[in-house]
This record gives C-alpha cells, sequence and structure tokens, in this order.
C-alpha cells in the first residue's frame, strides 16, 4: 500500500464563528478585497457583518461584486485587476462555490503575469497567489477545502479547474448559520453536488485509504440528513452535519479527483450555463447505472449508505434521492439537445480527461456520447 495525503487548509467551523473574520484574517493583510454575487451576501447582512469584522480588526476592504453562476475566466480577470489597482494584500470570499472559485482565480491573478488559461491547461506554473479567507454560504461545492477554482472560458466554453497549493484557503470559515437562509431549490442542487464530490472520490482509481474514510463519512451525513435539512430549515443539526460533509467533500476531491458525472456535466454547464447540481441530478443516475459492474463492491457500499443493499440499486437509490429533494430532471429539460451531444463528448475527453480515466468504467468518447443521449 503506497499513497501520499497533503492538504495544507485550516477550517473553522461551527455556528457563529463568521464573528472571528476579522481575527482570522489579520495575520494575512491589512486591505482585503471582499468577493461576492451581486446581492444575495448584501441582503442577507453578512457581507455588513464581515466587513464590520475586518474593520475592528484593522482591516480597509474594498467589494467586488460581479461573480455570477459558472464564473468566467474574463471575470477573474478584471477582478484581478481591480484587486491590483486597490493595492488588495488579501482576499476574503463569502459566497458559494462560485464565489470561492473565483476569488481563488482572483487571488492567483494578482500576483501571477500571462494567460489563465496557461495554468488551466498546465502549459504554465506558479505557487503564489494573495492570501485567501473563505466564507461558504452554499453547503456544496466544497471549494472551502481544496485547491480547485472551475472556471469557464467564455470564447470556447471549456470548463475546466486551476489547480495549485496556492489557492488553498489560509482560513476557511465554515459556519453553517451563513447557510441557512439559501432557498430550497439551492439546498437541493448544491447538497447533490457535495453526495456527488463524496461519491466520485470514493470511486476513483486513484482513491487511497483517508479519502474512502472520509468519503464514506461525509456520505452517511448527506444520505441521513439532506432530505431532512430540505424538508424543515430549522433543522439546526442537520445543518451542521451536512455542510461538514459539503466540506470534507471538498477536501476529498483535492486528493482523489472527480470521476466521470463531474467530467460530463462540466461540457454541459460550460455550454449552456446551467446549475451545476442540476446537471449533475441528470447525469450521475444514468452513469452509476452503466458503471456499477465496473466497482461492485464501492457502488454497493454507497448503495447500503442510501438505503439500497447492492450495487444495482445505487441508480434507483440515487432517483430516490432526487425525488426526495425534488430535483428529478433530464438534460432536455435543462436547455440542452441532441445536436449539443457531439460537441459535449468531445469536450469531456479534452478537459476531463483524468475524470474519464479515473472513473470505474473508462468509456469511449462515443459511448460518452449514448450516455449524453440516454440522459436527454
Amino acid at each position: 500500500m503506497n499513497f501520499n495525503y497533503f492538504l495544507p487548509v485550516n477550517i473553522v467551523f461551527g455556528c457563529g464563528r463568521v464573528s472571528e473574520t476579522g481575527q482570522l484574517t489579520k495575520p494575512y493583510g491589512t486591505r482585503a478585497l471582499i468577493v461576492t454575487g451581486r446581492s444575495s451576501a448584501k441582503k442577507s447582512g453578512l457581507y455588513d457583518r464581515v466587513k464590520d469584522s475586518l474593520y475592528a480588526a484593522g482591516i480597509d476592504s474594498v467589494l467586488f461584486d460581479k461573480v455570477q453562476q459558472n464564473p468566467l475566466t474574463t471575470t477573474a480577470i478584471e477582478g484581478a485587476q481591480f484587486a491590483k489597482a486597490s493595492r488588495c494584500d488579501c482576499v476574503v470570499a463569502i459566497g458559494g462555490g462560485s464565489i470561492m472559485d473565483c476569488a481563488k482565480a482572483i487571488a492567483f491573478l494578482a500576483v501571477n503575469d500571462g494567460d489563465i488559461n496557461d495554468y488551466i491547461f498546465g502549459k504554465a506554473a506558479s505557487d503564489r497567489a494573495l492570501p485567501l479567507i473563505l466564507i461558504p454560504t452554499t453547503c456544496g461545492t466544497g471549494s472551502e477545502g481544496n485547491g480547485f477554482a472551475v472556471l469557464t472560458n467564455p470564447e470556447n466554453g471549456d470548463k475546466k479547474s486551476l489547480r495549485c497549493n496556492a489557492i488553498v484557503a489560509k482560513v476557511s470559515i465554515v459556519d453553517p448559520e451563513c447557510m441557512m437562509t439559501m432557498p430550497k431549490k439551492v439546498l437541493a442542487a448544491v447538497g447533490f453536488d457535495a453526495l456527488c464530490h463524496c461519491m466520485e472520490a470514493y470511486l476513483s482509481r486513484i482513491s487511497q485509504p483517508f479519502t474512502d474514510a472520509l468519503s464514506l463519512y461525509a456520505i452517511s451525513l448527506l444520505a441521513e440528513n439532506l432530505t431532512a435539512v430540505y424538508r424543515d430549515s430549522t433543522n439546526r443539526t442537520g445543518w451542521e452535519k451536512i455542510s461538514l460533509a459539503s466540506t470534507i467533500g471538498g477536501m476529498v476531491i483535492n486528493t482523489a479527483g472527480v470521476t466521470l458525472p463531474h467530467g460530463m456535466e462540466h461540457p454541459a454547464s460550460g455550454l449552456k450555463d446551467i446549475v451545476h447540481g442540476q446537471g449533475l441530478a441528470a447525469l450521475t443516475p444514468v452513469i452509476t447505472e452503466a458503471s456499477c459492474h465496473g466497482d461492485p463492491v464501492r457502488y454497493g457500499k454507497i448503495a447500503q449508505l442510501l438505503g439500497g443493499k447492492t450495487a444495482e440499486d445505487c441508480a434507483p437509490q440515487l432517483r430516490r434521492l432526487l425525488h426526495g429533494l425534488e430535483l428529478t430532471c433530464t438534460l432536455s429539460q435543462l436547455g440542452l439537445s441532441e445536436r449539443d451531444i457531439p460537441w459535449m463528448a468531445e469536450n469531456c475527453m479534452k478537459v476531463s480527461a483524468a475524470g474519464v480515466a479515473n472513473h470505474p468504467v473508462v468509456f469511449t468518447q462515443a459511448e460518452i456520447a449514448a450516455l449524453y443521449r440516454k440522459a436527454m
């Protein structure tokens, strides 16, 4: 047995911990770029709480609030230019995965020259970025627990990760109270994304003992609590457990990677800007049906945690969960069509080669096209 495990992330977990933002940021800078989406952090009052906490700790701040769903490379470039012009020496992100990923790219580009796409595709490398403090407001991507930043190139639809240890947060403040204002529809989508992270890391050909243990624990937390919290948003204990599972999901994919469901979803949302969790909901059961024979032991363990018995139960149990979250959908319902399949299959092989290779069953481009067709 040979494996490596390295993840230099500082998780500060617990209800009310966001009030410590200023003191936790203080070792890393005196002028922060706060990165948010367009409105939710302001409407919830969280932006003001963070800004005031920074100010009380002697940290000035400026706001960049232009990040949207499925963040663009061009937005990250704009944010980095603003950070440099504003003389910021650290970055504080408030939001879901899109905001955190874009903030990571901003922190990276603020101190690195060149084309971001060269860094994304491994043609260039750097181990420098501005210090990052991440405050997740959704329990889905787990971006607070890894060194990934998923970005879409608007010129060609490529959706792929910038990856390096420099964009692992100096501090990730995981406060379940910051997530309790999520609309139910958002909770369903991000919660299923978190489940997919844990499942895919467990199924990955490069999984290892630490990621296996963490993945199975997080899958159990989500299986036992996600639907309950969806039905009752006042379930504070449930919120804590799914928030923890989401962060674990981000940590395990940092080491074990994702597999085919994410590999096939990224071209879909890169092309049509669909909600990532909804794309996964359309694809994952179909892919699972076609793949469970490739590792019946591991698919069987997942099925058992979801309420089934054998590997063949995994896809039906996923569909049952999606029904309980009112998340059942197809790719065609999300705005994709048969004519998009050739491009998506080709792009999947381009941007998600590692995910394709690490899946329990390695499918050809033609077979991936057939899976897209079945998910329509």
